[in-house]
């Protein structure tokens, strides 16, 4: 795991909020369900907010965290979300106080032998801490196959190694919490082709590419893409979401009669 805190995404915080998939509704409703009270949620590495701002639904208050200053400023906006600039290991939040902690696609960028101390730090006696990640959409099957040569083939060197941990869906990241089995979640959008192209933009390994080659590697898919979206405007995407979900230590009788 990275030791230091890798800016990937503030160059293109923007595009960001604007082309990234949207959280499902359920999902929240799910962390809220199993959460020992509804007082406080920290969302670490917040980037655009969406997750923060899906929580305070539930929450009487959410701390939405990044070390992006350019992702916390272009963040969504909430009065009962508090924005802060910060690392994922020195969230400077008071100890025992947070009733939920999520990760939303960031994972994988943290230094874990430092979060999971604070995470257990921040969170009370039974409190849940939520991990997520996505992975390639599917739509069509011609469309599946252009957007696999990209992601394999056209950008797949430039991915940063910590991708990987990604691609395996965070299964053999060490998760130091006791573990609850989690439901299928999915993401799921009717985008048009720009939007799509605007979402590929976005990744890492796009973004990387065009720094070293001073080209769009969008470019090389353009019209075999347009050919496999065909002559209709939007299509569906979805993105099964892979939710590792676990507790701290110390759940009260409470919340323990309620989990059976």
């Amino acid at each position: 795991m990275a030791s230091a805190f890798s800016d990937h995404y503030s160059a293109v915080a923007d595009a960001y909020a604007r082309f990234r998939p949207r959280y499902p509704p359920e999902l929240f409703a799910w962390l809220a369900t199993h959460s020992p009270g509804r007082g406080l949620a920290w969302d670490c590495a917040t980037g655009n907010g969406q997750a923060a701002t899906a929580l305070v639904e539930h929450f009487e208050r959410v701390v939405a965290s990044d070390a992006s200053a350019a992702q916390v400023a272009r963040a969504r906006r909430h009065s009962r979300c508090a924005p802060r600039v910060a690392l994922a290991e020195a969230s400077a939040l008071p100890a025992a106080g947070a009733d939920l902690v999520t990760v939303a696609q960031a994972l994988h960028w943290f230094d874990l032998e430092r979060f999971w101390p604070e995470v257990h730090r921040v969170l009370r006696p039974g409190g849940l801490v939520a991990v997520w990640c996505y992975q390639l959409f599917s739509s069509t099957p011609a469309v599946d196959r252009v957007i696999a040569r990209f992601y394999h083939e056209v950008v797949g060197p430039y991915w940063p190694p910590e991708r990987a941990i990604l691609e395996r869906g965070y299964g053999d990241v060490p998760f130091p919490f006791e573990e609850l089995a989690a439901p299928p979640f999915a993401m799921a959008a009717d985008w048009d082709l720009e939007h799509l192209l605007g979402y590929l933009g976005t990744w890492s390994a796009t973004r990387r590419y065009q720094a070293r080659h001073g080209a769009d590697p969008r470019e090389q898919i353009g019209a075999e893409l347009s050919a496999a979206w065909g002559a209709v405007e939007r299509r569906r995407l979805r993105w099964p979401l892979l939710v590792r979900a676990g507790r701290t230590s110390g759940a009260s009788p409470a919340l323990r009669s309620r989990r059976r």
